[in-house]
């Protein structure tokens, strides 16, 4: 009977130990998704700030034409609105998927992991967005304020501001992202493992028992 006892102390131990071993995996998406919301989270706060000084600082000329005045407020509204989102969500994430992870009942860290790595998604997106309306809000600064010639300058540098800006984020990102299918998460489930495994044999076209 002692030997029982010592046998379930056994495997509860092994279990509890495999369990924290996964944990800590998972600590380490949890970071790491983490860590970009608060960088995301910073660039956006200073895109921002940029963008609400250029409607409470610029001193828009009452002579310009008023789909100028109107594109020129559009665009700065918009970059300044799609940052501070961006903010809120990054800001909400670090603080509440974190929050969730640590004290939430079992299984809550799957869960905070799973559920930043699509908002953090989202919210890189809105902050790319704001960027976009950032650039044409410098666009219209120029024809708002300056000759005819010196906004067609501008209008170019920008142009040529974006197109490289673009291209530098597409080369980035076929360079380092991963497809979906060769994604690997901390997450481990025994099923899903056997299945893999057993989906590797079955596809290599080698019959097991052909390599005893």
């Amino acid at each position: 009977r002692l030997s029982g006892v010592m046998l379930y102390a056994d495997k509860r131990a092994l279990e509890t130990n495999l369990k924290v071993s996964l944990l800590q995996i998972r600590e380490k998406e949890l970071n790491f998704y983490t860590q970009n919301c608060l960088a995301v989270g910073t660039q956006a706060a200073l895109l921002a700030g940029f963008a609400y000084a250029g409607l409470t600082q610029v001193s828009v000329p009452k002579d310009k034409p008023y789909l100028v005045k109107l594109l020129y407020l559009l665009f700065t509204t918009g970059a300044m609105s799609f940052e501070l989102i961006a903010v809120l969500n990054t800001t909400l994430l670090s603080m509440l998927g974190p929050g969730l992870a640590l004290r939430g009942p079992d299984g809550s860290m799957h869960k905070a992991v799973d559920g930043m790595m699509y908002e953090y998604r989202k919210a890189f997106f809105t902050f790319g967005l704001g960027l976009i309306a950032f650039h044409f809000s410098a666009l219209m600064f120029g024809w708002l304020l300056f000759r005819t010639w010196v906004a067609v300058s501008i209008t170019v540098v920008i142009l040529i501001s974006l197109r490289v800006l673009w291209r530098y984020v597409v080369r980035i990102f076929h360079k380092f992202q991963l497809p979906k299918d060769l994604v690997i998460s901390g997450r481990f489930s025994p099923e899903a493992e056997l299945a893999q495994q057993q989906g590797g044999v079955g596809g290599s076209g080698v019959d097991p028992s052909d390599q005893q």
